[in-house]
């Protein structure tokens, strides 16, 4: 019964944040409020929300709460040719591929980008600078960025790949999700935003080496702060 308890409340909260109910990067009602809303015990509250970390929905910070993550494109289903990301070794071994494809991405970017394809991935970098304090615009504008330096490369399996990903490949640490934290949030994002201008100062330079590298530097930096963070 309690397994059934615990598959009827995750069921209701991941429809809750796939319709948007519950935005990205909002705070997702505390334990108490669930055990009182759906008159279940703690241990069932706790085994939905550790089901849908596991889906990447939702991130948990100690003495602090649960955090809606972006869900996938098509809600919680794979779009076709794609593996769930389910635990924390699939997003790092998301983040190692990502590497590979996205590094020579940029260095593609670099020699053959148009002026409009530059222009929307300095929009993008624009938006996302300003997005400081809001997670879910985080997420969108950092994704977007992404996709648009693969856009610029001017190979479209590039971009294919990037879109089919969704903005669940953007892992964020619980630094860039826990606002309350300002100091090391403020920290943490300035960071990722001056890698991210590095990566579009380099395509913008038609440099395919320091391109390439400012990528490679950018995804092994956020495959650190993750690991570090899902350690914490």
């Amino acid at each position: 019964m309690s397994r059934n308890l615990t598959t009827d409340l995750a069921a209701d909260l991941r429809n809750r944040i796939v319709d948007g109910v519950i935005q990205p990067g909002e705070k997702l009602p505390s334990e108490n409020t669930l055990i009182s809303e759906y008159g279940v015990s703690r241990t069932v509250v706790r085994s939905a929300l550790t089901r849908l970390q596991a889906e990447g929905l939702v991130e948990t910070e100690r003495g602090r709460g649960s955090f809606a993550l972006t869900p996938p494109a098509d809600g919680p289903t794979q779009a076709p040719g794609t593996r769930p990301v389910v635990s924390v070794e699939d997003r790092l071994q998301m983040l190692d591929f990502r590497i590979g494809v996205e590094t020579e991405a940029a260095a593609l970017a670099a020699l053959h980008h148009t002026d409009r394809q530059l222009k929307a991935a300095h929009g993008a970098l624009e938006q996302f600078t300003a997005s400081s304090g809001h997670p879910a615009h985080a997420m969108k504008a950092d994704f977007e960025f992404h996709r648009a330096v693969a856009a610029a490369s001017g190979n479209p399996f590039y971009t294919d790949c990037i879109t089919a990903l969704g903005q669940t490949m953007i892992t964020m640490p619980r630094t860039r999700l826990v606002t309350d934290d300002q100091e090391d949030s403020a920290e943490g994002f300035a960071q990722v935003v001056h890698e991210h201008a590095s990566i579009y100062a380099a395509i913008a330079d038609r440099d395919q080496v320091a391109a390439a590298a400012a990528m490679r530097l950018h995804l092994s930096n956020s495959r650190r702060r993750f690991k570090t963070s899902a350690r914490g």
